[in-house]
């Protein structure tokens, strides 16, 4: 199954001027546990996805929120030349059709 299709939220956002998280938020335990314990195929996919290497993608479980959030760095600090999103708040897009 897609993540776009296992989440009742996927968002990115900044995690200070440097980092990028992106927020996973789960409908129900059954999904949640599906991606929990996918989390290492998980990582390694995003961090394909973004050029980063393996060591450098973070992938935090929050059991009591049916969340997971990822952290990897920016490739350019926010706000500086050559950022297209200030905020983040774009840049999930890749991990849409992850099939998990």
């Amino acid at each position: 199954m897609r993540l776009d299709q296992m989440v009742s939220v996927l968002r990115s956002k900044n995690a200070g001027p440097l980092v990028l998280t992106f927020d996973l938020v789960f409908p129900d335990e059954a999904r949640f546990n599906h991606v929990a314990a996918a989390a290492e195929v998980l990582r390694a996919e995003v961090a394909r996805r973004y050029g980063e290497a393996l060591e450098r993608v973070a992938v935090h479980i929050y059991r009591p929120a049916l969340a997971i959030k990822i952290s990897i760095p920016r490739k350019v600090m926010s706000g500086d030349p050559g950022d297209r999103d200030v905020y983040g708040a774009q840049q999930h897009v890749p991990l849409l059709g992850i099939e998990l």
